[in-house]
């Protein structure tokens, strides 16, 4: 299924008009301002023009392309970019065999940055602008990847983390991707993934099928990316392989050996760093694959990551400001490496023009060959002939924003940078200049009054622009023919606050404070039914995988290597729970008893065709109780 959707016509045109009349107030200039110009508001929309068709007769002589990304690891946690203890000798290598930005920039958490990345269009665009909460999945209207590269003839494969949808039509097996095997959610452990699973001789989805593994995560998925690029290359298909780890993002767990390179540090920075060393050695064995198949020369390597260091600004951080999550640099200016022998990139050569995830999505498809999608429009733009050496000099400056909205709605100026060329203005407010001062230390916004106007200017025309698609709740469609069982978790839980979304939380911390009554529960489940009908509501404390009653208190289970407990390693506590009751769209409908033996309750409900609100809970002492998993069967 080719979900990429034709944006409206009419939308982008309304929203032309508005950039027009604003650019009017402020400059009173009667046409488009060119973005190169010193003066006036850039569009911040831009279009990009279809690429000419590729010279070769056919998909098989277009590069294959590879593309490393991730979790949690910073600019500074690489040895090629000065970081004093870290042994990564393989990225290294590569970093010295290919172009590298270094002014690329994505956003201060994980899922935005992916839907960026996959898109081409801003994260606030695609409505995965937080990690939990219902807005960590990628509209069902947006491109990926996955299906550009599908529509250009490719093979495409993802592995490891995907983080932008654990139910239809949000996983990226509905999302141009052939084969797949991943973990829930955004991490190992997390709600969406399989119950107990952890860092070590896991489970997890390969084409929506629950399988078993053998060893540390990240070599797992690195095995099952070699495995289809092996198979791609016999076929003799052009293939996109997609390899995203969840390390070395938190719980830190690592194989004793990685962990015993950094002896002397902290066990948090052995196990970070043991991580991102597991994976450098990975990185080494696939491009060595490459090679033994004889595809490395036309091969495209990336190596990227996903945000901002989690911990390694401890150690070194590159002289940035910021780590995760923040609005400085150090949150969000992360490496990326390109390695092409075939393409004329294969010799180190450092890029500084300011980039952003949003141009990766069009440049790959001009590095390939292959037309942009018609009528889809990215934000972002090909960066080839800049990638090539071609240009540099007369590229144009440009504004770019990145931010941080881990709430449930966007705020405007919420922990915002507006970056141009040497340039920075944090939260409207603060404005550095980044060439001369990369800790951004000194706030210069007093002493250039212009150029902190037409930074905000920017922002307010990009804000205006995208504002009206918040609204866009993502729901999780149930009733699909092909898809009549839906599985729900507290991780999408949609609520002011953040919900439980791993499975410590779901073993051991309650919403609830243990000492206040009448509590309620204020999150639900954004659903869609796409046939009316009656539907049955499976609603639980544990997952059915657990084979656990709903007021069973649960022993810890067993804890892996590494700096952390693992999130199975709490005990389960027990709720108490006397009912269950549904309710939906605000009523409540019904309520059933809980019984020592029950494992779970289960309703029958009306549901018209369209959007509902779905929020099922357990009486309990202290009030209400969302319950934290439930089953969606229909329409019966």
């Amino acid at each position: 299924m080719n979900m990429i959707k034709i944006k409206s016509f009419v939308w982008k045109n309304l929203h032309a008009g508005f950039i027009a009349w604003f650019c009017l107030i402020l400059n009173g200039c009667t046409s488009q301002p060119d973005p190169s110009a010193d003066a006036g508001v850039p569009v911040p929309k831009t279009t990009v023009e279809p690429a000419k068709k590729p010279q070769a007769s056919s998909a098989s002589n277009r590069p294959n392309v590879v593309i490393v990304i991730t979790d949690d690891q910073g600019y500074g946690d690489l040895g090629s970019t000065g970081n004093p203890i870290i042994q990564t000798p393989m990225l290294d290598t590569l970093a010295n065999e290919s172009v590298c930005l270094t002014d690329y920039h994505v956003a201060p958490t994980c899922s935005p940055t992916r839907a960026a990345l996959m898109s081409g269009h801003w994260t606030n665009r695609t409505g995965a602008w937080h990690t939990i909460m219902g807005r960590s999945m990628l509209r069902e209207d947006e491109g990926t990847l996955g299906q550009f590269f599908q529509d250009a003839g490719y093979r495409t494969g993802m592995f490891g983390k995907w983080h932008l949808g654990d139910n239809f039509p949000y996983r990226p097996e509905d999302r141009g991707f052939e084969e797949v095997y991943r973990h829930g959610g955004g991490g190992v452990g997390q709600t969406p993934d399989v119950w107990d699973n952890s860092y070590f001789d896991g489970g997890y989805f390969h084409n929506g099928e629950i399988v078993e593994a053998k060893g540390f995560c990240t070599d797992v998925f690195f095995e099952q990316a070699n495995r289809f690029i092996t198979q791609s290359a016999k076929s003799g298909k052009p293939f996109l392989a997609y390899i995203s780890t969840n390390a070395p993002h938190g719980p830190f767990h690592c194989p004793q050996k990685y962990m015993d390179l950094y002896e002397g540090q902290s066990p948090t920075i052995q196990a970070f760093y043991g991580m991102i060393t597991n994976i450098d050695e990975n990185v080494g064995k696939t491009r060595d694959l490459l090679k033994d198949l004889g595809i490395y020369k036309n091969t495209i390597f990336i190596f990227t990551t996903d945000n901002g260091t989690a911990r390694g600004r401890e150690i070194f951080n590159a002289g940035m400001r910021g780590q995760k999550g923040s609005e400085y640099d150090g949150g969000h200016r992360v490496p990326f490496m390109l390695h092409w022998p075939d393409g004329g990139m294969a010799e180190k050569r450092t890029m500084e023009t300011l980039c952003h995830a949003i141009d990766i999505a069009p440049t790959l498809l001009d590095l390939i060959g292959a037309p942009m999608p018609k009528d889809y429009s990215f934000d972002g733009i090909s960066i080839k002939s800049l990638l090539q050496g071609k240009g540099d000099q007369d590229w144009p400056d440009r504004m770019l924003v990145t931010d941080s909205q881990r709430v449930r709605d966007p705020v405007k100026w919420k922990q915002s940078a507006v970056m141009t060329q040497g340039w920075r203005l944090v939260n409207g407010k603060e404005l550095y200049q980044i060439d001369s001062d990369p800790g951004q230390e000194k706030d210069v916004a007093g002493e250039h009054p212009e150029r902190l106007q037409k930074m905000r200017a920017f922002y307010e025309a990009w804000w205006a622009e995208l504002e009206p698609s918040f609204a866009r709740t993502t729901e999780l469609y149930v009733g699909h023919a092909e898809h009549p069982v839906v599985s729900l978790t507290s991780h999408d839980w949609i609520q002011e606050e953040y919900p439980p979304w791993n499975q410590a939380q779901n073993r051991h911390k309650l919403p609830v404070h243990p000492r206040k009554l009448n509590m309620k529960h204020a999150g639900h489940w954004a659903i869609k039914a796409v046939r009316e009908g009656r539907y049955e509501v499976e609603v639980r404390r544990w997952p059915k995988e657990s084979g656990r009653k709903i007021n069973e208190v649960l022993l810890p289970g067993a804890s892996v290597p590494g700096a952390d407990q693992a999130f199975r390693a709490r005990p389960g506590l027990g709720i108490g729970a006397t009912s269950a009751t549904i309710r939906l769209n605000g009523e409540d409908l019904e309520s059933k008893p809980v019984d020592e033996n029950s494992e779970s309750v289960t309703f029958e409900v009306e549901l018209s065709k369209g959007k509902h609100q779905l929020s099922p809970y357990f009486t309990i002492p202290q009030g209400e109780l969302g319950c934290y998993y439930a089953i969606v069967k229909g329409p019966m």
